[in-house]
């Protein structure tokens, strides 16, 4: 065959298989050269040579289209990358979910001299640090003051004297949030001037960063982005017993600040471009540009623009200096913990009134009659979000523009809420219907320690609404509620191939519903689809067709205790389940709630 004859045989670029490519290369080879390689059997050299060629060709071909797929966030699936395209339009992934609950903290006081009461000067304040854990090793964190002298706790007579009757310890009842993790530090020795120096923290799991100081003091503030310059410092109120306000914040112009980039791997801190003691760096026309007597007057002068980046603006890089980070770590397994699993003092800090002038015994005494236990659960967010989550939240936080207005504003900012605050699983802002203001009710729902639906405890709910204060409308109102849970059960009926095993059939077919709805949990007022549950059976291999499925209400007991009326809320063409805006369907133990049967 001649060259000329060569060229116009057309090549088909869309075969890109491994298959397809290595039956192109043998029929160019037939074609061109039909004298040189004859042999293309299975053990010949020309096959090896092909079947080579086959495979580099397809391997290109897998990453040409990973690299294209990758660099467009509809269609990426590496969650890093996922991540890079959410950082572009605004958005920043929250640090492992911490766990926040109400713990209540007892105190074993000594009498008063009198008898009546407990000796005030024994009653102590646990103060925000103090750390407990449970008998699993799960620790967790005071989150604020708790003084025992508080009016609203509760004290009764513990111990009396056997002869007289006369109390001689009262026991002091009061209660405290805490927030899961603990407290750890990293020193990291700093080089030359960086522009713009990144720090990578060996520590996983870090949920928030407490300080940043260098070897001279200077502290270094998170900042949402490096040209933030303003930002609020909490202050401890000296007068917090009158005004019952622990914290007073403070605003603060920064100029060594610092921003948090994190992923499921690894916290990163990154500085400015902000080198210390270069402040003049572009001249004063008022200096140079006219010839005053008294002035330096300059014809021409060079600037690089480089150094525009170089002033506070941006924030002080720190250099030839050590830093000692502090942060909180949350726990890496679940940190969620059912009613009474908190029960251990790992570190008391109290403080008294007059220490130095009571006694070191009782003193002792008191501090370890400390004891702590959570009488409700402790319950948050314990999974992280998939990378479907992760692109939903995304696509709604560039139009959000760090403000609330529609429904999906409300609910982006309340997933933004950060990880220290507590975090939500689900939730679904709805305009209130019956307010005659402009009222938004926020349904909300977290998991307990088995990754179940349950109630957002007060305190989670408490700092959302503190939360979204910042960015709600002045017009608007909000109101955090509990989203109704409702339990449900699949029962399904399916007519097997011909050869099929039925012992098995219905065991993997379970087993696929099960795998499937353990993973995709459904979001507030989302339907239950029939369809979806059709096509899951219908891929089952072995399975000619569904006869027939249902959905049952499952309540009491273990259950939800709301009760749905399943056959008035399917829709007219049995397609789906509707469920109302302020519930959320789930399949709660799977491996019990899916039934099928053979016909």
């Amino acid at each position: 065959m001649s060259d000329e004859q060569k060229k116009i045989i057309p090549i088909n670029y869309t075969n890109r298989e491994f298959q397809e490519i290595r039956r192109d290369l043998l029929q160019i080879a037939e074609r061109h050269y039909p004298d040189t390689f004859q042999d293309f059997s299975q053990a010949s050299f020309g096959s090896i040579m092909v079947d080579n060629l086959a495979y580099v060709a397809d391997q290109l071909s897998f990453y040409l289209d990973y690299n294209v797929n990758e660099t467009f966030l509809d269609t990426a699936y590496q969650y890093e990358n996922i991540i890079r395209h959410g950082r572009t339009l605004g958005f920043k992934e929250n640090a492992r979910a911490s766990t926040f609950g109400k713990v209540a903290l007892y105190v074993l006081v000594p009498a008063s001299p009198t008898g009546l009461g407990p000796d005030r000067r024994y009653i102590p304040i646990m103060k925000k640090g103090s750390s407990f854990s449970s008998n699993t090793g799960l620790n967790f964190i005071l989150t604020e003051n708790v003084d025992f002298a508080a009016p609203q706790t509760q004290i009764i007579a513990a111990r009396s004297n056997p002869t007289t009757g006369a109390p001689t310890f009262y026991a002091i009842k009061t209660y405290g949030n805490v927030v899961s993790g603990r407290f750890g530090t990293e020193r990291i020795t700093c080089g030359a001037y960086e522009r713009f120096k990144t720090i990578t923290l060996s520590t996983p799991n870090i949920s928030e960063i407490i300080s940043v100081f260098d070897e001279q003091g200077n502290q270094y503030y998170e900042v949402e982005y490096l040209a933030q310059d303003l930002i609020f410092k909490e202050v401890s109120n000296s007068n917090y017993k009158n005004d019952n306000v622990p914290s007073i914040l403070k605003p603060f112009l920064a100029s060594r600040k610092f921003v948090v980039n994190r992923s499921r791997s690894s916290t990163t801190l990154q500085f400015g471009s902000g080198k210390s003691g270069e402040t003049n760096i572009v001249a004063d026309p008022a200096e140079v540009a006219v010839d005053v007597f008294g002035k330096t007057y300059v014809t021409n002068t060079t600037f690089d623009p480089s150094r525009l980046t170089k002033n506070e603006s941006m924030g002080i890089v720190p250099s030839d200096t050590t830093l000692t980070i502090s942060y909180r770590t949350t726990n890496a397994t679940n940190s969620n913990l059912a009613v009474g699993a908190l029960n251990r003092v790992t570190s008391a800090l109290v403080d008294f009134e007059d220490r130095n002038s009571l006694s070191a015994t009782s003193l002792s005494d008191v501090i370890t009659s400390i004891e702590v236990s959570n009488e409700t659960p402790i319950v948050g967010d314990v999974t992280n979000p998939t990378s479907d989550e992760i692109k939903r939240r995304i696509f709604d936080t560039f139009p959000t523009q760090n403000r609330a207005v529609t429904q999906a504003d409300y609910e982006n900012m309340i997933y933004r809420m950060p990880s220290k605050f507590g975090s939500i699983k689900r939730c679904s802002a709805q305009r209130d219907p019956d307010a005659r203001r402009r009222n938004i009710n926020i349904y909300v729902i977290s998991e307990d320690s088995f990754n179940n639906f349950v109630a957002t405890n007060s305190t989670i709910k408490n700092n959302l609404k503190t939360w979204m204060n910042n960015y709600r409308m002045l017009s608007d109102t909000i109101d955090v509620l509990d989203a109704f849970i409702i339990n449900y059960g699949i029962e399904f009926v399916v007519k097997p191939s011909i050869g099929a095993d039925r012992f098995t059939l219905v065991d993997t077919c379970i087993n696929k519903l099960r795998d499937k709805y353990t993973t995709e949990k459904l979001f507030i007022g989302e339907h239950i689809n029939m369809a979806d549950i059709y096509t899951t059976l219908n891929e089952v291999e072995g399975v000619q067709s569904v006869s027939s499925v249902k959905i049952v209400n499952k309540n009491g007991s273990n259950y939800s205790p709301t009760q749905f009326d399943i056959n008035s809320n399917t829709s007219p063409d049995g397609s789906s389940v509707v469920v109302p805006k302020n519930a959320v369907a789930e399949l709660k133990f799977p491996t019990v709630d899916i039934v099928g049967k053979i016909k």
